[in-house]
């Protein structure tokens, strides 16, 4: 009898484990069937108006169409980024709140000393658009092309090039026409990529490179050149303009992109359909047109293939970091 308790009790305790597993298996699958049930909350961790928003919001309400439900873009602005990916990182993970990151999702972890989460907190839904940074002098500069602008760096003290601050899309740009260019660019910071475009204008800087969705105005108002875009098509809305890779500098790669992310732990079942209502969002005519027509293309994907484009980048990106020795300000 003895020998029977002995086998009996182990037994009982792992079907009680299993049961108990079960049950959190079911509950779980339960409740990703009940979902949306009420309001989601979508956090952008900048301003309201630029690339970021934009996007955000234009996703957020095709998304609100395909799930019926809801969807309110809320903007936490702060610290590169880092304020609303953290709020993000610790929210519930219970599928009503998200993030929209861009590339500072990826750099800031890289060249900031200390950071409020991990990277590890945040699990990427989908790739939402990308609004390709632009390389942009004035429009009264005797630079014509990407050739000219490297070109004209290397004489004399070299040019200066305006940037969003440290880790920002343009200084990547600026590092990036060093080593792969050879160019001599004097890193002129500035608060915003707005701020910076505009020293462009008034001729406090030589060039800067921005997003897509903010320089256009500037183009078409003559105030800006465009000598060549950074990502690996052309803009739709800017099919004059060649890519970098086009004029023999294939280094020179990144984009203002915009990704949908959620707290680490949110059910599968959940991030399965947000990723999908996202993809046929992006689908949709008015929301499609929309994001183009302001020089910004449209993505989407599986969420492996998300997944693989932030480890991409972080690699990429983080032996630039390395080799230029980047830190915050």
């Amino acid at each position: 009898m003895q020998t029977m308790n002995k086998i009996s009790r182990p037994l009982a305790k792992s079907v009680l484990i299993a049961l108990l597993a079960i049950t959190a298996l079911t509950t779980q699958s339960a409740f990703a069937q009940a979902w949306p049930t009420h309001t989601i909350k979508i956090v952008v961790p900048f301003g309201p108006g630029g690339a970021n928003d934009l996007i955000a919001r234009a996703a957020a309400e095709g998304m609100s169409k395909e799930l019926g439900q809801s969807i309110v873009v809320e903007n936490k602005p702060g610290a590169g980024a880092t304020l609303g990916a953290d709020f993000v990182a610790k929210a519930t993970p219970d599928g009503y709140t998200f993030l929209i990151a861009a590339a500072g999702l990826v750099t800031n972890s890289l060249i900031k000393a200390k950071m409020p989460y991990k990277d590890a907190d945040l699990t990427p839904v989908g790739m939402i658009a990308v609004s390709p940074s632009v390389i942009v002098v004035a429009a009264d500069s005797p630079i014509k092309n990407l050739k000219e602008l490297i070109e004209a760096s290397k004489k004399g003290q070299g040019l200066n090039f305006s940037t969003a601050g440290t880790g920002s899309t343009p200084h990547f740009v600026a590092e990036m026409l060093k080593i792969s260019g050879g160019g001599k660019f004097d890193i002129i910071p500035y608060k915003s990529g707005s701020e910076g475009m505009v020293a462009v204008v008034g001729h406090q800087t030589d060039a800067t490179s921005e997003a897509s969705v903010v320089v256009i105005p500037q183009i078409a108002g003559n105030k800006l050149r465009p000598i060549a875009s950074t990502w690996n098509t052309r803009i739709a809305a800017l099919k004059d303009v060649p890519t970098a890779k086009e004029l023999g500098y294939s280094n020179i790669f990144i984009g203002h992109w915009a990704g949908l992310l959620a707290p680490a732990g949110t059910p599968n079942d959940i991030l399965e359909k947000m990723n999908d209502a996202l993809n046929k969002a992006l689908k949709r005519p008015e929301i499609k047109d929309r994001l183009i027509s302001q020089g910004i293309e449209p993505v989407g994907g599986t969420r492996a293939s998300f997944v693989k484009f932030i480890e991409e980048e972080r690699a990429r990106l983080g032996a630039i970091v390395k080799a230029t020795n980047m830190k915050e300000d």
